[in-house]
């Protein structure tokens, strides 16, 4: 069943899409749309048609809402759904997430520590700007996040910002030293998988002109520019991130927008990602990461 969404406080226009069981959904003047799924059942992660929606949805536009119309405590649907997407459209499996933990990570609040430390989507504390796992030598292509119980109390608010918008609001400059190999990225203590595990040196952007072929990783506070052209670009990227031109270009999901049962799945190179403050203790999301590729890496 088709339904319209209204997202955030930006005004939404339905369309037509040429998947029979999508409804896209188009942002202010934001041109490429956001899929919504309906999933009736949880066996649709084995049907070939469904799976083939999910890849097309991800590959043309870099971001997908499911909608689950069942209970899964367990998230066993996307579970199977990663698997046969690696079966059948060539995905790489789940990666884990540090030496302490699996394929599937709770986000909730929590005084839970890895190694001693509290990663940034566990605390209440607004998370700025970034891609997931830009410390990794092959940072995963896709994440998704599976609602189990919204923030009830108004915050947890997830922003989407795409790297093709980005990069128009950057000059020549910026875009060539961040193409650049003069940045230190810093292994967070709490996502180390070896003892020895310190930091990477690498660029933070890759320029194609196939379609997806500009990537970028990001996080600004483990970051460090090794040269000061190389600085200046990145202070440039954050300028422009923290200006309130690019809130032209950004999609605010509230919890209203993603309420229990749905799933937002995301290409972690083609689009950055925020969160504001959380306000509800009980908020309750569960992560999973896949496809994991050298950063740069393009499918032919």
């Amino acid at each position: 069943m088709q339904r319209l969404l209204r997202v955030g406080h930006i005004a939404t226009q339905a369309t037509a899409s040429h998947f029979v069981p999508t409804l896209p959904i188009r942002y202010h003047e934001i041109s490429s749309p956001i899929p919504l799924i309906e999933v009736s059942k949880s066996s649709s992660a084995f049907q070939p048609s469904h799976l083939r929606d999910v890849h097309d949805s991800l590959e043309r536009t870099g971001v997908l809402q499911l909608h689950l119309g069942f209970e899964d405590e367990k998230s066993s649907y996307l579970q199977d759904l990663i698997r046969n997407l690696s079966k059948n459209h060539d995905h790489g499996l789940p990666i884990t997430h540090s030496a302490e933990r699996g394929w599937f990570w709770d986000v909730r609040p929590s005084g839970v520590q890895s190694h001693g430390h509290q990663a940034r989507s566990e605390t209440m504390s607004c998370f700025d700007w970034h891609t997931d796992c830009s410390y990794e030598s092959h940072p995963p292509r896709y994440f998704a996040l599976q609602v189990l119980q919204p923030d009830r109390c108004g915050g947890g608010t997830l922003s989407l910002l795409s790297v093709d918008r980005l990069l128009t609001l950057l000059s020549p400059h910026a875009r060539t030293w961040l193409s650049s190999s003069n940045y230190m990225i810093a292994v967070p203590p709490e996502f180390k998988k070896k003892s020895d595990e310190q930091h990477i040196v690498g660029n933070l952007l890759q320029m194609r002109q196939e379609l997806g072929g500009n990537q970028l990783r990001f996080r600004e506070d483990i970051t460090t520019p090794l040269a000061p052209e190389a600085a200046e670009a990145l202070d440039e990227l954050k300028a422009v991130l923290y200006n309130k031109g690019v809130q032209e270009w950004t999609i605010n999901l509230t919890p209203q927008d993603l309420p229990r049962g749905s799933i937002i799945m995301m290409d972690n190179r083609r689009w950055l990602h925020s969160r504001n403050e959380v306000r509800d203790p009980n908020r309750h999301l569960r992560r999973v990461r896949w496809d994991a590729r050298p950063f740069g890496f393009l499918k032919q």
